[in-house]
């Protein structure tokens, strides 16, 4: 017991560890389109069919879960971003990876950022309403409301409360998570894309405050 002990740590010294059970997450990933418009920058942003059964009527931008047939996340930005929009590849340039996010529902989500040129576009109605751009400056500018959102603890009805301290009256610990708010015209942007947003300006900003 004691040598196949040593064997397995010596094997396990070449792995590269990972997040713990991330082969169980769902991954996704989403798309920040740039859209050169009048020599300025803008973000273009989706409003999703009032007919899908998930999210209808919201905000979003284009993106979705990672298929068998993606090489990578990017690959999936891009083959949803061209569904969606009713785009080409070569009409989707620059693209660069955003930090991705796990989710407390158990998804990975991966965002990137690109240029999309909307000369050839044609938005697939099943799935998008319309489409509708902000100037990049706006989301510089404007700091984002900031609400929370307390995930209460329920363990299930055959919780084994006899074999923690504390049994029923058990101290959790309720998780919290941020969601940001913009406000732009009659629009609205909450939630995972007022998030992408507020993390990408990060990003781009110099410590003066400009454009990297």
């Amino acid at each position: 017991m004691k040598k196949r002990l040593y064997t397995a740590m010596e094997k396990l010294q070449q792995r590269t560890p990972t997040i713990m059970d991330f082969d169980t997450f769902a991954q996704y990933a989403v798309l920040l389109p740039l859209v050169r418009q009048n020599d300025d920058i803008f973000v273009l942003f989706e409003v999703r069919s009032l007919h899908l059964r998930r999210q209808p009527g919201e905000i979003c931008f284009p993106g979705g879960k990672i298929d068998e047939c993606d090489q990578n996340p990017s690959d999936a930005a891009v083959r949803e971003t061209c569904e969606e929009l009713g785009i080409q590849k070569e009409n989707i340039t620059h693209i660069v990876p955003l930090d991705y996010m796990l989710s407390p529902f158990g998804m990975v989500i991966y965002p990137f950022a690109a240029f999309v040129d909307m000369t050839c576009m044609k938005i697939n109605e099943k799935e998008v309403a319309e489409v509708f751009t902000v100037p990049l400056s706006f989301f510089v500018e404007t700091k984002p409301d900031i609400y929370h959102v307390q995930l209460e603890p329920k363990p299930e009805e055959h919780f084994p409360f006899e074999h923690i301290p504390g049994g029923r009256q058990y101290n959790w610990r309720p998780r919290q998570i941020e969601e940001h708010f913009y406000y732009y015209k009659d629009k609205v942007i909450w939630g995972l894309t007022a998030k992408i947003v507020y993390h990408f300006t990060r990003l781009i900003q110099t410590k003066e405050g400009e454009y990297a």
